[in-house]
Formats: structure tokens, sequence, C-alpha cells
């Protein structure tokens, strides 16, 4: 058995956009030790020989949007389907786990939307085949990308792909670009251009008819093959949480 790590390190990168940055606090085994004696008011003769304290870490500035994440039914809209939208913690983890498939969209250009036409190609050029309960991932290799290229370049969902594969049996899928619609940035600029409200979020905005649910900011998706493994996706427990950060791996047997 084979497992690939489709997930992005939880770190903090200069690099990245002033809103993405994570700051992760390590206190080493030392200065651990020393608050230990210190909370259990011990001397340090009463504590195992070569006893160095413990290690631990604080992560400061993450959202559950941040980094390699699954969105829940409740991010797009307070309902769905005539229903409450589910939060994170109230996904069912059958969803979260299943057969997966590996849409090629790498060739697509900056702002070029993902269409029905393209999938259907994909899937016709790989042999994959798409049914209830695979989880579908979208390669665009905008994973490489750094600093503010990442949030403003990319392609995209369109509504109508997004619901296409909703309507072949897909409850989970996901993209390994920072989002899962056209970039943020361009919407603005076109939407300035065009006077149409209706640019934003076409994807994202599928959820407020259809239940589903996306992942965003994958990574090494290349390392798949485009069918004939399971994706494992299980997020954070986050009582009441529109996303949550989640491990998704590929598991090729």
């Amino acid at each position: 058995m084979q497992i690939i790590d489709l997930s992005k390190t939880i770190e903090y990168k200069k690099e990245d956009p002033w809103f993405m940055r994570i700051k992760v606090k390590n206190k080493a085994h030392k200065k651990g030790g020393f608050l230990i004696r210190h909370f259990l008011k011990l001397p340090k003769r009463l504590f195992p020989k070569d006893f160095k304290g413990w290690a631990d870490d604080k992560i400061k500035g993450m959202g559950v949007h941040a980094t390699t994440h699954i969105d829940a039914p409740w991010h797009y809209h307070p309902t769905v389907e005539g229903k409450p939208a589910k939060t994170i913690d109230q996904i069912p983890l059958e969803w979260l786990y299943g057969p997966g498939v590996v849409l090629n969209m790498s060739h697509k250009a900056d702002f070029d939307e993902i269409t029905v036409d393209d999938v259907k190609s994909d899937l016709e050029k790989s042999g994959a085949v798409i049914s209830k309960g695979t989880i579908v991932l979208i390669r665009t290799d905008r994973d490489q990308l750094r600093g503010n290229d990442f949030v403003e370049k990319g392609t995209g969902m369109s509504k109508a792909a997004t619901e296409w594969l909703i309507e072949q049996g897909v409850k989970v899928m996901g993209i390994d670009q920072w989002g899962f619609d056209l970039p943020l940035k361009y919407l603005v600029k076109k939407a300035k251009e065009t006077n149409d409200p209706n640019l934003f979020w076409q994807a994202h905005l599928v959820g407020r008819d259809r239940e589903y649910l996306h992942m965003e900011q994958l990574t090494n998706l290349k390392a798949l093959p485009s069918h004939g493994f399971k994706v494992a996706v299980f997020p954070l427990k986050i009582k009441g949480a529109s996303a949550a950060p989640a491990r998704v791996v590929g598991i090729i047997d």
C-alpha cells in the first residue's frame, strides 16, 4: 500500500500574503520542563532522571479556511435543499472516504474556467468513471505557485461543471489552488468592467441548492493516477464550523 500526502504543511511562510500567514510557536523541552516544575510546585530532584520536559507548540492566526481544508455546506448558505446546512462536525464520515478520480486540468490557462466539456473530455481520455461516492480531485498544478501568485492566478470550477459532478453522485470534490472558483482579484476586475454581480463564487453558490463539500489548497495531485485509488479526507471536528483543516491522503493499494 502507498499513501500519498495531498495536504500542505502548516507552517509560517514569509512570502504568503498577510491574510494567509500562520504563526507556529514552538516551545522547547527546556522551557516546557521549567513550566511543568513551576506548575506542579516540585523541585527538579523529584522528577525522573534526565527528564528534559515536554516540547509543546501553539498555532496562532490560523482560520478554519487556512491551508488545506474542506468547506462544509454551512459555508455556502444557512440552508440547502430545504434543510439547515450541515456544519463540519455534522458531516457523515462515510462521505469523506471513497474511490478517487483526478481530473487533469493543468492545461487550463489562468482565468479560463473549467467547463462540463473539459471534465467529460478528460474522463474520456483517462478512462476514469465517476459514480456515487466518488471523490473528485481537480488538478491544476497551481499548488506550485508562491506568494501573491498563488492567490491571484489560476483557473476555477464553473457552476455547470460543479453541478454536473454532483449529478453523477459526487458529494466531495477538491482543487489544488487557493480557491475553488476563478481567482477573486480577477473577478473583482471583471465585475467593475461589466457591472455584472453574477460573476462571483459561481461554484461555491451551487451549495445553496445542492448539498456538497469542496476542498481547497490540496497539493501533490500530480503524484496520483487518474483513478484506481482511494481518498481519505478527515477534517478537525470543530463544533459549528463552516470548514476545517484536513489531512487529505490518496491511498493506492
